[in-house]
């Protein structure tokens, strides 16, 4: 009726409203009763004139309420019933019922069984047959049975988790119509097409040609479903899918892990036009990563549920640089490229301390599945034993060739390293740039398209040796490994022999880098086996079911139709591979209803020439009550408009006036007394909360305006010395160089004084004018804010803690620059490589051995250092035979032509500076002006050049290498010359 679920057991008595306009005429002839007033015999004197009056009438309002009553009184005499059984036709041929029931109608499968219901009820009313067909059960024989048992079999079944094709039930529906010329079709449709629905559609038609047909379809809540889950970067999205586009809808989606305990939920809505929408799940990673079940709690459908099981999963990185940190050009660093390719398909955490040491240990600490070092040479101490035992245990760790690792001994490699490494294509070289030929078969690589783009002009060996091969994942046209690995326990090493920027290859700007990576990422925690595992590598390519969805979305024990799918399944689920978890516990395999790539849309049946019916919604409800009681309200309301037209009220103030004025004063007297209680209780309520609130905002407003906490708030620990506030506060208002105190009174006593004259000397002749110099304890002392710091090394003292080499190695990574001096160029030993046996460089090198040191070199006659301030060759001290050594340059193709060495962390400021010329006691001086320890040999101007070298080290360390440029100045020269 009028669109709405409304229909009348009785529809014939509703002729009755034709009587409606006799009634309003009648009502309208009646006049009202006249109203009875007191004689008032002065009145008539004013009446004497005779005068013409019209009769007074029903108002037109009363009219209609009265004629409003009389439609109620008609319409409940109908019998209206809501959501009434669908209207049929008698008949006593037999009848085929088509049923849908895959995913899409077990939201609403109470509804849909209720219509199955009511018609087989009227089938068995008329004495007819009826042959039930589910078109999930294709392949069943269809059976044609009395009503009354297909009405007991109706309520026997049950949706299933998957998406049923129609069109294989067509060859049992046309044997069934071919014995049966008059049998009625009726199909309970949920109008999802997921891909063939028009081919049934068709097919049906031309099998019922001729027939009665009926779809009941409509009438039912659109039901929506999930596909392509993806975990990103902020957060895990997931597709909800609808097959109509009309109208906007909204809806919630809840997250839940495997034990179904709730871990956030999502809103998703859709706009008119919309046949799909996007929904995000903003959570950390780490729950994000627990979630095993996305739902929409409001429909009980295998469809509105995806699973999720570890490809879903958002591995977390850490990535490790040890290369020094260079805030100036972030985009050529090697984190920067090893970001970007990993950010689309994992979470990547950069190391927020500068030792790699100590980002190791915290990575480890935060459980991270893979960790990736770039450049990071030795791994000593402590981190090394984690390092090696979290390997031990299922990580994965990449590493990343580069100068440190080329100068290194860490044993943290798949494969022996020769040290130094191999240039190609520089003039020192007879090879040119080799390409990337191929990935092995055995590899994670495999079946990945070789790049035509990709050249290597610069490699870390690997020492031929027996299982090379084996470790071999990616090798060069000359037959030497770009990528190699090994397994460690439950875990991995993975190696590239090149760095992860680019002055090494061209692979960090070619798309197989991000496939690469993306591969390796998959492995993550994944690469624990076990030697059965490997024996029964075959049974480990299917994995049988564990718990499986049932249509309406319940998890429960596997059927015995249930069959083990492929440990790669990523389609739909079929009636073999119903929806649900596969395999052992460890490794679940999620099968969802839905692939990734599905759509939901509605079906045109345009083709049957069917006719079109609407679901019952619920059950029949008779409305006679509620309209009844309606009229009897009209009836009431009737009678007390006579009432007042009548005059009651003012009869009952003239016979009884006390009485109506005390009842009125009775009832405003209640009415406030309600009010103004209702507010007192409220006040009352809220007083206690104020009071709280009070107190809990007295300390907090007493802590502000006094800038303590209250006494009971207040916290024993000791607040900061104002001699660590006086000590910051100088070293960042004035340049200062800086000197380690050894715990010799001596030795601190000549860098005090040293540092003192070099800073004298550097006011005199340059524009820099620095503060006194500072002695620092490494193990305590802020380190960051000094440029420089000179380190005397001391051949008995013992060695600094690993807390304090941690500190000096961040303070390197960061920029900052040491200078070591062993003070013994007399006293090493004669002959070669007598210098790197004295006993200071020994003990040098048991310091240095728990650093990440890249690889050194001696200053060439064109490094930077020699022209930053005075042009020098050498750099003596209070001795003039021992070297200066220092970072070594890129060498090869990029020393080869200037314009194309890249840019370097720090500015190209070497993070190390080693000699062993005793520089502080060249530069000290007592207060008088005068040296403090004579020079050796004592050539003339001997500390002259010491001073001057002092000068060019401090300006190297403050400018960088801006002077690099003057290397062109001899071409730049003959240029102009020409």
């Amino acid at each position: 009726m009028m669109g709405l679920p409304i229909g009348f057991a009785q529809p014939l008595i509703l002729l009755g409203l034709l009587s409606l306009p006799v009634l309003w005429w009648l009502l309208r002839l009646i006049p009202p009763r006249p109203l009875r007033i007191e004689f008032p015999p002065t009145r008539l004197l004013l009446d004497i004139q005779p005068k013409e009056d019209t009769p007074s009438r029903t108002p037109w309002w009363l009219t209609l309420l009265r004629l409003a009553l009389a439609t109620l009184v008609i319409l409940a005499a109908a019998g209206p019933l809501w959501n009434p059984p669908a209207a049929g036709t008698s008949s006593s041929s037999s009848l085929a019922l088509l049923i849908d029931d895959d995913f899409s109608a077990a939201a609403s499968w109470d509804a849909r069984m209720r219509s199955a219901d009511d018609i087989i009820g009227r089938a068995e009313a008329d004495n007819r047959s009826v042959a039930l067909v589910t078109l999930g059960d294709a392949t069943r024989d269809i059976s044609v049975q009395p009503a009354a048992a297909a009405r007991v079999r109706i309520h026997q079944l049950k949706p299933k988790p998957y998406a049923v094709e129609r069109v294989d039930a067509l060859p049992a529906i046309s044997r069934l119509l071919a014995g049966a010329p008059d049998m009625e079709v009726v199909w309970l449709s949920d109008g999802i097409d997921l891909g063939r629905g028009s081919e049934f559609v068709a097919g049906l038609a031309r099998i019922t040609e001729g027939r009665n047909v009926s779809v009941v379809t409509g009438g039912l809540p659109t039901p929506h479903a999930l596909a392509a889950a993806d975990n990103q970067a902020g957060s895990l999205t997931v597709k909800v899918l609808r097959a109509t586009t009309a109208g906007s809808e909204s809806g919630l989606i809840r997250a839940l892990d495997l034990k179904g305990l709730p871990l956030g939920e999502a809103r998703f809505g859709f706009k008119d036009g919309d046949l799909e929408t996007d929904a995000e799940i903003n959570l950390p990673v780490e729950i994000r990563n627990d979630i095993a079940r996305l739902e929409i709690p409001a429909e009980r459908s295998a469809g509105a549920v995806q699973l999720l099981d570890k490809r879903w999963r958002r591995r977390t990185i850490g990535v490790v640089s040890g290369s020094t940190a260079d805030t100036a050009q972030p985009l050529l660093a090697s984190t920067y490229y090893l970001s970007r390719a990993l950010n689309p398909f994992a979470d990547v955490r950069l190391a927020d301390i500068a030792a790699p040491v100590e980002a190791i240990k915290r990575f480890i600490d935060q459980s991270v599945p893979m960790i990736m070092l770039a450049d990071v040479g030795n791994v000593t101490g402590e981190s090394h034993d984690r390092l090696a035992a979290w390997v031990e245990d299922g990580g994965m760790l990449v590493r990343f060739a580069g100068p440190r690792l080329a100068a290194s001994d860490d044993d943290l490699v798949p494969v022996k390293l020769r040290r130094g490494g191999r240039t190609l294509g520089g003039s020192m070289s007879w090879d040119q740039p080799q390409p990337l030929t191929a990935f092995s078969r055995e590899g994670p690589f495999n079946n990945m398209p070789v790049p035509k783009d990709v050249t290597v002009s610069r490699q870390v060996l690997a020492e031929p040796e027996a299982g090379l091969v084996d470790r071999t994942w990616a090798t060069l046209a000359d037959g030497t490994p770009l990528v190699t690995a090994v397994k460690r326990g439950k875990g991995m090493i993975v190696l590239f022999h090149v760095t992860a920027d680019t002055r090494w290859s061209d692979l960090p700007l070619s798309g197989s880098f991000v496939d690469m990576l993306r591969r390796l990422v998959a492995l993550a925690g994944t690469t624990a086996t076990n030697d059965a595992s490997e024996k029964n590598k075959a049974e480990r390519e299917v994995v049988p079911p564990t718990r499986i969805l049932d249509g309406f979305g319940a998890f429960g024990p596997p059927t015995a139709t249930t069959r083990p799918v492929p440990a790669g399944f990523v389609t739909r689920a079929t009636a073999d591979h119903p929806p649900g978890f596969y395999g052992p516990p460890e490794g679940l395999l999620a099968v969802n209803t839905l692939a990734p790539a599905d759509k939901l849309a509605t079906i045109d049946y345009a083709p049957l020439h069917a006719r079109l019916e609407a679901y019952q919604v619920g059950e029949p409800q008779d409305l006679r009550g509620p309209v009844l009681l309606a009229a009897l309200g009209l009836l009431a309301l009737d009678a007390l408009v006579v009432f007042l037209l009548a005059g009651g009220i003012g009869q009952l103030l003239r016979r009884r006036p006390h009485g109506a004025t005390a009842a009125m004063l009775l009832a405003a007297v209640l009415m406030a007394t309600l009010t103004f209680g209702s507010q007192a209780s409220a006040q009352q309520q809220q007083a206690p909360q104020q009071q709280a609130q009070g107190d809990l905002l007295g300390p907090m407003i007493n802590r502000a305006i006094t800038g303590t906490p209250p006494r009971e708030q207040r916290t024993p620990s000791e607040p900061l010395s104002s001699g660590d506030a006086d000590f910051a506060l100088k070293a960042t208002t004035e340049t200062r160089l800086a000197y380690v105190i050894t715990g010799d009174s001596e030795v601190d006593g000549i860098s005090k004084s040293g540092l003192q004259g070099l800073t004298l000397y550097l006011a005199q002749r340059t524009a820099l004018e620095a503060g006194d110099p500072v002695g620092l304890d490494i193990g305590k002392d802020e380190l960051a804010f000094f440029p420089l710091i000179y380190w005397p090394v001391l051949p008995n003292a013992p060695k600094p803690t690993p807390a304090a080499l941690a500190r000096i190695d961040a303070y390197m990574k960061n920029g900052g620059t040491v200078l070591f001096d062993t003070r013994d160029a007399i006293t090493a030993p004669p002959g070669p490589g007598g210098a790197s046996r004295s006993p200071g460089m020994l003990a040098l090198r048991n310091i240095l051995g728990s650093l990440d040191i890249p690889e050194l070199e001696p200053v060439s006659r064109d490094h930077v250092l020699t022209k930053t301030f005075f042009l020098l060759r050498d750099f003596p001290g209070r001795f003039n035979s021992g070297q200066l050594w220092v970072e070594a340059l890129p060498t090869g193709n990029d020393a080869d032509d200037e314009s194309k060495r890249p840019a370097r962390a720090g500015d190209g400021v070497s993070s190390i500076l080693i000699t062993s010329n005793d520089m502080a006691g060249a530069w000290a001086t007592r207060p008088d002006g005068q040296a403090m320890l004579p020079m050796v040999p004592g050539e003339p101007r001997q500390r002259e050049f010491a001073f001057r070298a002092g000068v060019n080290i401090v300006m190297y360390t403050l400018t960088g290498n801006y002077k690099a440029d003057q290397v062109h100045v001899p071409a730049l020269l003959e240029r102009l010359g020409q």
